[in-house]
């Protein structure tokens, strides 16, 4: 029979088609898998309204064969077929879609989720194959056709025999090449791995033989010198789940049927902390399931690691790593997410706008955050469990984007607290707040214990109010990022302001100052560019120094960008601040008024390095501040 010439442009076109369209040339085997449960699910629903078509659902389904000596792959189905017509239009037809026409006409019913909708997934045979034939045979007709092509140069369309109803479709797998090896789609492995990968959730039972290693059974009369013998059994095994887990109702769902398709999707050794469904019908329907890890991914907080859910339309994977679907602040979330309302490409591999997304995104965020407000409401050891994997994560998230997301996240922020040095929220300090309290208080250190024992912490620790613990080095510009909570303002316990003062205290602090001048010239004047400023400090009770820095820039912003190493140091405005109360400040005041500014020197630099060592900053030469105390001690 004379070759028919494909009816759309060009050779040029069907070139697109092959090798422009599709990322990865494995998604051929979902394609056509996709089209054979579009067949059935044709076949089915006509079944509901025409008595003449008898039709058991346990008999559809789809089958899988390959043969490495033919060097064939065939996908088989029981559905609906196509008559000489159906095959001249759908694929004598680059991008005419059977699939889609049946949607519109079915359309208005409601009834008939196709999944098809370009007319080119079939063509995507041919990026693995250099012949692909179809043999099928309609309902209601008696006789089959064969269409067979070897690409762009044409078709053909022939009279054969199929004793039933249905469609094969076999392709001839290509020769390896250096760049490519086609063998592996002829590997039942490789096969099994790949239906489980994009066609797992396709409604009807994908069938295919594979072989099993198994035990024999043991002799009735065999010896205790019996040796195991192994054989090689051939057996049809449906290698696809089906029905999706989040399609299920929750009630019907176990949580270790949950944690096992977490462990095994995921390929995370331990079971979620916690799980969460989530559907929505309206403007855009969908359904999730989410998981939150246990632990923290080992490339979490590196450029490599990648966010994302997968996406699912109808039951098919369309991208492994959606990352449109999760914010920043929640990319440790995994889990899937399925949708009939996708508008996707023509290659089904990406979505042609992101309408859908945002809606679902937008849902998926606030569903996220209910439900960690849930397990801190809760489950408090399970919360803090969390928060020990992710909680720098939401610190990070709060501070990103100029504060974006710090009202989602505020919430469910942790810091430690003096009281019974515990985690709590910002909230929960706010509710207990002491009568009087006018601010949240916090200091920044390496650790709890270190900030506890902190000079400027006593004076606000004696008033009884509680301290928020920083011990990260993010924290301080998560605070500066909230501002207010609970209309409460965050002050440090370092801020000349931080308790309220008399008219009585302010004059004395300033008479202080008046007569301390003297001596805070010399100290400024001996430091020289390494303070910004000496001053008698309104914070300090019992301790004889300590320091402190003026303008935006804290002591412990200047530790985190010195860490990045960019060449461009940013040093805060350091403040050494002295006791003008304290022994050692009355020694220092002595030896200046005595005429002797050698010791005086001394001194100044000794409470100097005394500030640095109690701050965490580094001291330029350890070995200079030894010898200057020895020699105080001669």
């Amino acid at each position: 029979m004379a070759k028919k010439q494909f009816k759309a442009e060009s050779k040029r076109l069907m070139d697109l088609m092959i090798n422009s369209i599709y990322t990865h040339k494995e998604i051929f085997l979902r394609e056509i898998i996709s089209n054979a449960s579009d067949a059935i699910d044709k076949l089915a629903y006509l079944s509901l309204t025409d008595d003449s078509i008898q039709v058991k659902s346990s008999d559809l389904k789809i089958t899988v064969v390959p043969d490495k000596e033919k060097r064939t792959l065939t996908v088989s189905d029981n559905g609906i077929g196509m008559t000489e017509e159906e095959l001249e239009k759908n694929l004598g037809t680059i991008a005419r879609s059977g699939s889609l026409q049946f949607k519109q006409e079915m359309e208005k019913d409601n009834a008939a989720d196709i999944i098809g909708q370009f007319g080119v997934g079939f063509y995507s045979a041919f990026m693995v194959s250099d012949q692909v034939t179809v043999i099928t045979r309609r309902q209601g007709e008696d006789s089959a056709h064969c269409w067979q092509s070897e690409g762009a140069d044409g078709y053909t369309i022939t009279p054969c025999q199929r004793s039933e109803v249905g469609t094969d479709v076999i392709m001839h797998i290509k020769e390896d090449t250096e760049e490519e090896q086609y063998s592996q789609y002829l590997d039942t492995d490789h096969l099994r791995e790949l239906i489980k990968k994009y066609s797992d959730y396709i409604r009807h039972p994908i069938r295919m033989t594979v072989e099993e290693h198994r035990m024999k059974e043991k002799p009735a009369d065999a010896g205790d010198d019996y040796k195991p013998e192994w054989e090689t059994v051939e057996e049809e095994q449906t290698i696809n789940s089906m029905v999706p887990l989040w399609q299920r109702p929750r009630s019907k769902v176990t949580q270790e049927e949950y944690d096992r398709f977490y462990e095994d999707k995921f390929m995370d050794w331990q079971a979620p902390l916690a799980t969460i469904t989530t559907s929505s019908e309206g403007t855009v329907t969908f359904k999730a399931l989410l998981f939150i890890p246990a632990a923290t991914p080992y490339d979490f907080y590196t450029r490599e690691y990648e966010k994302g859910l997968q996406l699912y339309s109808s039951g098919v994977l369309i991208m492994d790593k959606c990352a449109d679907l999760l914010p920043d602040c929640f990319r440790f979330v995994k889990g899937v997410v399925d949708s009939p309302d996708f508008s996707l490409n023509i290659s089904r591999e990406m979505l042609q706008h992101t309408r859908q997304l945002k809606i679902i995104a937008t849902a998926l965020e606030k569903k996220i955050k209910n439900e960690l407000l849930k397990l801190l409401k809760d489950d408090r050891e399970k919360y803090e469990k969390f928060w020990s994997a992710f909680g720098r994560q939401l610190k990070y998230s709060v501070v990103d984007q100029y504060g974006a997301k710090k009202d989602l996240l505020k919430d469910l922020l942790l810091f430690q607290s003096s009281r019974e040095n515990k985690l709590v929220t910002l909230k929960e300090y706010v509710e207990r707040m002491a009568e009087g309290q006018e601010y949240i208080y916090y200091v920044s250190a390496e650790t709890a214990d270190q900030a506890s024992k902190l000079p400027q912490v006593e004076r606000i620790a004696d008033k009884g109010y509680e301290i928020l613990y920083l011990t990260e080095e993010v924290d301080e510009f998560v605070i500066q990022a909230l501002g207010d909570v609970e209309e409460k303002k965050l002050k440090s316990v370092s801020d000349p302001d931080a308790l309220p003062e008399t008219e009585e205290e302010k004059a004395q602090q300033e008479q202080q100052e008046e007569q301390a001048k003297p001596v805070l010239d010399f100290v400024k004047e001996t430091l020289g560019d390494k303070i910004f400023a000496a001053r008698v400090s309104k914070i300090l009770k019992s301790a004889p120094v300590c320091m402190t820095a003026d303008g935006p820039m804290t002591l412990e912003m200047e530790k985190y960008f010195s860490k990045l190493d960019n060449g461009m140091p940013m040093k805060a405005q350091r403040v050494l601040e002295l006791n003008a109360q304290s022994a050692p400040y009355a020694a220092l005041k002595a030896a200046l008024d005595g005429g002797d500014k050698d010791k005086a020197a001394k001194y100044v630099q000794i409470l100097y390095h005394q500030a640095l060592l109690i701050a965490g900053l580094p001291i330029d030469d350890p070995s200079a501040y030894t010898d200057l105390v020895c020699s105080l001690m001669n």
